[in-house]
C-alpha cells in the first residue's frame, strides 16, 4: 500500500500504513506525543483511578437499588470483556450479560462464555442475529472493499446493548474497552462503527435482501435520545487500575478455567481471518501494530519485545487454508469468488455517505452551547 520501505516509530511500532502519521524531529510518531498529552488524562491506572471507581460503584449500586440489574455488560467471550466480568463479579455488581451472536463464535469462546456466566452466576441473555442478514451484510463489505469488514457485527453488538439496556430500564453499559491495550489507533484505517448511515449506503448499495431484523442505532439515538433523553453512559472500568492483560489472562485461567485464544480476537472466526489476513493483505495494515504500541506507552511491553512479536507471521499457510476454506463455507463463496474479492479494487469508507457532516454540525452547535452555559456538554459517551 505505501510503496518503498515503511517508516517506523522511535518510541513505538505504528508505521507508514497509517497515510497521517507524523514524526518529530527525534523519530516518534504523533500517536505516542497524543497519548501522552491527551490519552493519559482518561487513564487512572493509580489512586486516583481507585477513588474514582470507588465513587461510580456506589452510583451503581444506587442505581440498580429495587432492579434485578445495575449495569449491562457485553460478554463476547475474550479477555477483556471476560476479565470485565469476573471484576464485576468480585465488586459485587449485579450485571445483565448480553452476548450477541452474529454467526462466528468459536467453540472456544463459547466454552469460556459458559465458564464465566456460571462462576459468576449472572443472568445472560444472548442475541443470536438473524443469519441470513448477516451473511448478506457481510458478503455486501466483502463487495464494497471497504477495510471495515467488522462493522456488521460490532454495529449489531453495541446496538444491542443499547437496546437492551433501555428495554430493562438500565442506564449503564459497562465496556471492556480500555487505554492500556486500546490507546493507539489510527483513525485514517476506518470510520466509526456506529455510523448506520454508512453502513445502510453498503449495503443498499451491494446487498440483496431487506435488513428486517438487523439491529441498528441511528444518528439521533448515539448522539441525543441515549445520552440525553435516556440518560445513558457507558462506563470503562478498566481504565481505573492497571490492567495488564497476561496478568488477566492468567487470573481467568486460575479462577474460572478459561482457556486462552492463543491469537488476539481468535474469539471469532470472522475477526480472526479480517485481521490477520484480509486487512494486511489488502491494505497493508497490520492491526498487531496499534495493540502492540498500546502496550508499549502503557508499560506492558518492550519495542524489542514488539518487534520480535512483529517477525512472527500472522498465519501459517496450513491453517489461513483451511480458515479460508471455512469462511468461503459459511458465506455460501467459491473459493474463486474470494479470491476475486480480494483482489478487486480498495475503497474507502467515504466513498459512501457517512453521518461525519451530521457530526461535524452536532460538534459545532454543542461548542456554542457549550460557550454560552460556560461549562461542558457531553452528548456522547
Amino acid at each position: 500500500m505505501n510503496g518503498g520501505t515503511a517508516r517506523v516509530c522511535a518510541r513505538c511500532v505504528m508505521d507508514t500504513s497509517d497515510p497521517n502519521i507524523t514524526f518529530d524531529a527525534a523519530g516518534v510518531c504523533n500517536h505516542c506525543s497524543e497519548f501522552d498529552s491527551e490519552t493519559r488524562a482518561r487513564w487512572w491506572p493509580n489512586d486516583e483511578g481507585a477513588r474514582r471507581w470507588s465513587v461510580l460503584k456506589e452510583e451503581l449500586r444506587s442505581e440498580g437499588r429495587g432492579r434485578d440489574y445495575d449495569c449491562v455488560l457485553g460478554l463476547s467471550g475474550g479477555v477483556d470483556s471476560s476479565y470485565l466480568a469476573l471484576k464485576a463479579h468480585q465488586w459485587g455488581l449485579r450485571p445483565l450479560i448480553v452476548h450477541v451472536d452474529a454467526g462466528w463464535n468459536s467453540e472456544l469462546a463459547v466454552a469460556n462464555i459458559e465458564k464465566v456466566v456460571k462462576h459468576c452466576s449472572f443472568d445472560l441473555h444472548t442475541h443470536v442475529v438473524d443469519w441470513q442478514e448477516m451473511r448478506d451484510l457481510q458478503l455486501a463489505y466483502l463487495r464494497a472493499g471497504v477495510a471495515n469488514q467488522d462493522v456488521p457485527q460490532d454495529h449489531v453488538f453495541f446496538a444491542s446493548l443499547y437496546q437492551f439496556a433501555t428495554r430493562s430500564g438500565i442506564r449503564t453499559i459497562l465496556s471492556g474497552g480500555n487505554i492500556a491495550t486500546e490507546g493507539i489507533f489510527p483513525k485514517a484505517w476506518h470510520g466509526s462503527a456506529m455510523d448506520a448511515i454508512n453502513l445502510r449506503a453498503i449495503h443498499r448499495r451491494y446487498g440483496t435482501r431487506p435488513l428486517r431484523t438487523y439491529t441498528t442505532v441511528s444518528f439521533f439515538q448515539a448522539y441525543l435520545w441515549f445520552p440525553l433523553v435516556k440518560r445513558m453512559r457507558t462506563l470503562r472500568p478498566l481504565n481505573y487500575f492497571p490492567y495488564d492483560k497476561s496478568s488477566a489472562i492468567r487470573e481467568l485461567e486460575a479462577e474460572i478455567g478459561w482457556r486462552a485464544y492463543g491469537r488476539k480476537h481468535g474469539e471469532s472466526l470472522f475477526t480472526k481471518l479480517f485481521q490477520n489476513y484480509y486487512l494486511p493483505t489488502k491494505f497493508g495494515y497490520d492491526k498487531r501494530r496499534p495493540h502492540l504500541s498500546s502496550l508499549i506507552v502503557s508499560g506492558q511491553m518492550t519495542r524489542d519485545e514488539a518487534m520480535a512479536e512483529l517477525a512472527q507471521p500472522l498465519y501459517e499457510p496450513h491453517e489461513l487454508d483451511t480458515d479460508i476454506a471455512y469462511f468461503c463455507k459459511k458465506l455460501r463463496i467459491t473459493r474463486q469468488e474470494f479470491e476475486t474479492l480480494m483482489a478487486a479494487p480498495a475503497h474507502h469508507y467515504t466513498d459512501f455517505p457517512t453521518w461525519e457532516g451530521r457530526y461535524r454540525v452536532l460538534k459545532a452547535a454543542q461548542s456554542l452551547v457549550e460557550r454560552v452555559l460556560g461549562r461542558r456538554v457531553r452528548v456522547y459517551s
